[in-house]
């Protein structure tokens, strides 16, 4: 039996989705995160080292890293579904996918989390101008370029595409789905275009994608 440590409003809400449209029977153990550091709680580091989500344990393997999870699920257990051939253009599109969700777009996402957090922080009443004047800053000169050509670079690649990967769904959208969450929760209005919405619009209207949410709740912090 598959177990998922699941983390609320986490990155595992993938691992869910993913094990939903496989129709694979799991297990879930949900972590609470600290109400005042919003961390996930230590509990977790007896599961895997690092004490983060998503873990899943199996056949006593233990599986971190969501990209990793997703593969490990789908060589296993995927029967050649939600995945392209091997050696096609959509298959090197789909390792990609899988890859750039962590790698490179959930990092500006982050660091602009991080810069609001900052901004609304409680502090002294002297402080607060400092604090949201380093927030700004940051915003500024990094997350905003940043985040301004990642979604332009994904609105170009969805243009003729369905999915990230061609016509069909594949476990890289799903990958994709959190930091696509976050784009558009996080981006404002200029992450709100054409096609970004169009995808998220579609993923959300997968059965599978609303049965995760029904059994590890919203995706979100």
């Amino acid at each position: 039996m598959i177990t998922v440590h699941h983390l609320e409003r986490s990155r595992s809400h993938r691992v869910l989705w993913l094990l939903e449209e496989l129709g694979l029977p799991y297990e879930l153990v949900v972590y609470q995160r600290d109400p005042a550091t919003m961390l996930a709680p230590p509990a977790l580091q007896a599961i895997h080292p690092l004490g983060k989500s998503p873990v899943i344990t199996e056949d006593g393997a233990v599986i971190a890293e969501s990209g990793a999870i997703l593969e490990y699920l789908i060589e296993r257990h995927g029967g050649g579904r939600l995945a392209p051939a091997p050696g096609t253009p959509a298959a090197q599109r789909y390792r990609y996918f899988l890859h750039y969700a962590e790698g490179s777009l959930m990092p500006p996402l982050l660091v602009k989390l991080i810069a609001q957090r900052i901004a609304t922080a409680k502090m002294p009443f002297f402080a607060k101008p400092i604090a949201r004047k380093i927030a700004g800053s940051i915003e500024g000169s990094f997350v905003t370029p940043n985040l301004t050509r990642h979604l332009a670079f994904l609105e170009a690649e969805l243009t003729g595409r369905a999915w990230f990967t061609g016509d069909e769904l594949t476990a890289a959208d799903i990958q994709m789905s959190y930091p696509l969450e976050a784009a558009v929760e996080r981006g404002g209005p200029a992450a709100r275009t054409a096609n970004l919405m169009r995808v998220l619009t579609a993923m959300r209207a997968r059965p599978a994608y609303a049965r995760a949410i029904e059994r590890g709740g919203p995706v979100l912090v």
